[in-house]
C-alpha cells in the first residue's frame, strides 16, 4: 500500500487505523473549519475533509522528502446533527452540559466525511450513523463532563467512553463511524484503489 498519511490529530482515528493494522504517518496542517452557508449539511464533513487533505498535500509538495513520495492522504471530519443543525465541539463546561442536555432522550445523526487523495485520484464518501440516547439526568451529564472533559469532541461526547456505555439506547449504522472513522469502509476503499 502507498505511504499513508493521516491528515488528522484525532487520537481516535489513529487508534482505529492501528486496530486495522494499517501503517501510517501523521501530518497535520490546521485549516479554518468553515463551509459555504448554502452547502447541504450531509456534504459539510466531506467538504472539510477535502480542505484538510488539500492543505497537507500542499505541504508535502513543498517538502519533497523521499519519505513522502507516492502518498495516499487520508482525511476525515465528523459532525453531529440534531434536528437539522450541526452541533459543534463545546466551547466550555457550560456548553458541553447544554449540548448533552439537548441530545438526552433524542436521536441524532453522526456524519463522517472521508477523503482519500493520491497523485492520480480523489475518493470521497461519507457514512451516517443514527444514535439515540436514553434520558440523561443532570448528575450523569455533569459527572461525564467533569471527568472526561469532552471539549475536543463533536457533540460533546465519545461513544467509547462512560457516557456511551451507560447513555446510548440504540445505534443504527457503523459504531466506529461515531468514534470518528468508518474504518471498515476505509479499508475496503484503500484495497479497491490498490487493485
Amino acid at each position: 500500500m502507498n505511504n499513508i498519511i493521516l491528515a488528522s490529530q484525532s487520537p481516535r482515528r489513529r487508534q482505529l487505523l492501528e486496530w486495522a493494522e494499517i501503517s501510517f504517518q501523521v501530518v497535520i496542517k490546521s485549516i479554518e473549519e468553515t463551509w459555504p452557508a448554502e452547502l447541504p449539511i450531509e456534504e459539510v464533513p466531506v467538504y472539510i475533509a477535502r480542505q484538510k487533505a488539500a492543505e497537507v498535500n500542499k505541504h508535502l509538495d513543498k517538502a519533497f522528502h523521499s519519505e513522502f513520495s507516492n502518498n495516499t492522504i487520508l482525511a476525515a471530519d465528523t459532525v453531529v446533527v440534531l434536528a437539522g443543525t450541526i452541533i459543534n465541539k463545546p466551547e466550555n463546561r457550560a456548553d458541553a452540559i447544554s449540548i448533552l442536555k439537548s441530545l438526552s432522550g433524542k436521536s441524532h445523526r453522526v456524519i463522517t466525511g472521508v477523503v482519500i487523495l493520491t497523485d492520480t485520484s480523489e475518493n470521497c464518501f461519507s457514512e451516517i450513523t443514527e444514535v439515540e440516547f436514553h434520558e440523561l439526568n443532570d448528575d450523569q451529564i455533569e459527572f461525564y463532563v467533569d471527568k472526561y472533559k469532552p471539549y475536543d469532541k463533536a457533540g460533546a461526547y465519545a461513544i467509547q467512553e462512560w457516557i456511551g456505555v451507560i447513555g446510548i439506547k440504540s445505534i443504527k449504522g457503523d459504531f466506529y463511524n461515531v468514534m470518528g472513522l468508518p474504518i471498515s469502509r476505509v479499508v475496503q476503499e484503500l484495497q479497491k484503489m490498490q487493485d
